[in-house]
């Protein structure tokens, strides 16, 4: 019980919490020696007494006979029983300004260092803000969400985030990618409009439906246009056309034994067929990025070039040892 009450108090309220538990147990402890020598009862019972006494349970079948017992009787009332209530209160104090704090969209601090940025509130946003933090990736949400619908590993920017002013208030210059979803394309394409302009150079990409829509943000610079639906019937096709498609699919972005990752190409790799790269790496190749483009490398064997990145499928292991020596602007 002590320990989950620990749990609850910031570390600048657990030196408080502790003084009162220390002051509420001595005074048990007194009290029970008291009451055992007034009463001439054993100890045992005195401790059983001041126990039911403090907790203000007081079933009755121990009670001080002479008046030294009930001095001592009120004595143990008189401080330990505020004592303990004082510590319930400052624990339910916490519990409801965290409350607070979250219905506010007050989050500990902003991500130190960079991070990702999701903006809007599509249907699969959950699964991949779960999906970040599960990974230790700091991630910031633009979105006019109830806070506790979000993981509390998320630094929430609640607002509408087709809102200049609150898409400023998420930093976005700061950030390494964003994401771009909205109840609706057309949310979708003005946050976009906005995202361009408060940082230019971002890397982004965004969730949309309408084709007009996804050609449009293809102009604006919008690096990746995705189509969720578009996606979810291609996978589909694919486990039709070949069984165990799917399975492969799922294993890829399921599996908890590997995590995928973009990497920069080294020196050794540049200037080298990626069939070549593939066959000397101990990770799994998946493929080649050139100019912010995917590429197989399957009936074609596309040379490394300085500045490519390589997608990669290697071990969570191995994946969170390159995470803690992974350079900036890496990913």
């Amino acid at each position: 019980m002590f320990a989950i009450l620990f749990r609850l108090f910031g570390p600048h309220h657990r030196k408080h919490i502790a003084v009162l538990l220390a002051s509420a147990a001595g005074c048990v402890l007194a009290g029970a020696a008291a009451f055992a020598a007034t009463q001439g009862r054993p100890f045992s019972t005195g401790l059983y007494w001041a126990i039911t006494t403090a907790t203000t349970v007081g079933y009755g079948d121990v009670t001080p006979k002479t008046a030294a017992g009930r001095v001592i009787a009120s004595l143990v009332m008189l401080t330990t029983i505020p004592l303990l209530a004082s510590v319930f209160a400052l624990a339910s104090g916490d519990v409801a300004a965290a409350g607070i704090r979250r219905l506010l969209a007050m989050r500990s601090h902003f991500p130190d260092g960079r991070y990702r940025l999701v903006i809007g509130m599509h249907d699969a946003v959950p699964a991949i803000l779960a999906e970040l933090s599960a990974a230790g990736i700091p991630v910031v949400l633009v979105a006019d969400t109830d806070p506790a619908g979000v993981p509390p590993e998320v630094y929430l920017v609640r607002g509408d985030p087709t809102d200049e002013t609150v898409l400023k208030s998420a930093k976005p210059e700061g950030a390494e990618q964003a994401l771009i979803t909205g109840e609706s394309d057309g949310d979708v394409l003005v946050s976009a409009v906005l995202l361009r302009k408060l940082a230019p150079s971002l890397e982004t990409a965004a969730l949309v439906s309408s084709p007009s829509v996804r050609e449009a943000l293809t102009d604006l610079g919008v690096h990746q246009v995705i189509s969720a639906h578009g996606l979810i019937a291609a996978a589909l096709a694919k486990s039709l056309e070949t069984p165990h498609a799917g399975d492969m699919l799922a294993e890829l972005v399921g599996s908890g034994n590997h995590r995928l990752s973009e990497i920069e190409a080294d020196a050794a790799a540049v200037g080298r067929p990626l069939s070549a790269v593939r066959d000397k790496r101990d990770d799994l190749v998946l493929g080649l990025v050139h100019d912010g483009k995917f590429m197989l490398g399957v009936g074609d064997d596309p040379v490394v070039q300085a500045g490519d990145r390589l997608l990669v499928a290697v071990a969570e292991q191995a994946g969170r040892a390159a995470r803690h020596h992974e350079p900036e602007g890496v990913h």
